[in-house]
């Protein structure tokens, strides 16, 4: 008896549902797996144009002879600019891990049979092959949005401190906005579900002015410290970013970020297309974008209470503008802008924030 050839039900889907399919998957690794399911699959993938970058590990130039590497070199305490803030600043702030390192995925080793995938996992535990995203990305013609997630954040702070900063770039720095607190209080719940709301002798309102103590303590050398960490990160995040910008041609959004969510770089297409026409600035220090000379509005609060009941202790907002930019409102009536930086309920302390005194700061390049 002869039997029907099985009906292949992917094969009757249209190439359009297909690529629906993937770019929501997104994920690299795992449309490497699609791509050796089928020679279909594997002609369909390059097409993607909605692309997810995990990084598993950030190694050292160093190490990336290394196949055993998978985390930080200690190398990094040498770099002239952690060296420095340690220096200056080592009573406040841990040394910053530097993300001047070659950033480096190990994927998987795709097989053809079942037997295969074992002696692949076996190679793995032996040997790891390190490539970078941009190595990764050739891989791909038609990327439009584009979102690389890096391990952790760069910035070695103590628990409990808040810290996240989100920056727009171009060929320089467009703008920045850094949220911190010195600690935070989480709401505390009752046994029926009921939201406790915290009590503290520091929580009475104020003038929205920064009490004198704040210059004596150190806290105001503390959060320059910040800011400068985070404007050193995003400028190095920018910098790592030429190769694929430049490969890429058709990305009209960009997004470089970190699992722990502490920082955001972002750029939109006009932001990528200026950088393609008008090549960046570099640090003569190290391997990052030159910060230009920056107009910057800070405001505090020794003690924000949230609508949910959380509590942010010496909570600071810091919005950054280049000083060459024409003189416009910072942050506009609502504090949209910078409370669009942020997910809840950060978002909303930055909108609570801007409403209080506000200072003015400046910066020179470096």
């Amino acid at each position: 008896m002869i039997y029907p050839e099985p009906i292949d039900h992917f094969d009757r889907l249209p190439d359009s549902i297909l690529l629906f399919i993937f770019n929501k998957i997104g994920d690299v690794k795992a449309l490497g797996r699609c791509s050796v399911v089928s020679r279909r699959f594997n002609s369909l993938v390059p097409e993607v144009d909605n692309v997810l970058v995990r990084v598993d590990c950030v190694i050292s130039d160093d190490e990336s002879s290394s196949p055993s590497s998978s985390g930080y070199s200690s190398d990094k305490s040498r770099h002239p600019i952690s060296s420095l803030f340690r220096l200056v600043f080592s009573g406040l702030l841990k040394p910053f891990q530097s993300i001047t390192q070659f950033i480096s995925i190990s994927p998987r080793r795709a097989a053809s049979s079942s037997a295969a995938v074992v002696d692949g996992d076996d190679f793995e535990k032996n040997s790891v092959t390190h490539h970078s995203p941009t190595q990764v990305l050739k891989n791909f013609n038609e990327i439009k949005l584009l979102r690389i997630e890096l391990p952790s954040g760069e910035l070695g702070i103590d628990e409990g401190v808040l810290l996240k900063w989100r920056a727009d770039f171009g060929s320089t720095l467009d703008n920045c906005i850094i949220l911190g607190a010195s600690s935070v209080i989480q709401p505390v719940t009752s046994t029926s579900g009921c939201s406790l709301q915290n009590i503290d002798g520091n929580g009475e309102n104020d003038n929205g002015s920064i009490p004198d103590s704040f210059y004596t303590n150190g806290g105001l050398k503390l959060r320059v410290v910040w800011t400068i960490s985070s404007l050193i990160a995003a400028s190095a995040r920018h910098y790592l970013l030429q190769p694929i910008i430049a490969e890429h041609k058709t990305l009209d959004s960009l997004v470089l970020t970190d699992a722990d969510e502490q920082g955001v770089l972002c750029m939109n297409k006009d932001q990528l297309e200026e950088l393609r026409v008008k090549p960046l600035s570099a640090s003569s220090a190290s391997k990052r974008t030159l910060v230009p000379a920056l107009n910057m509005r800070l405001w505090y609060a020794a003690h924000l209470e949230l609508p949910d009941g959380t509590v942010l202790k010496g909570a600071t907002l810091v919005a950054i503008r280049p000083s060459e930019q024409p003189k416009k409102e910072v942050v506009g009536a609502d504090g949209n802008w910078v409370g669009a930086a942020f997910k809840e309920p950060y978002g909303t302390a930055a909108r609570m924030l801007v409403k209080r005194r506000t200072y003015c700061l400046e910066m020179n390049s470096f």
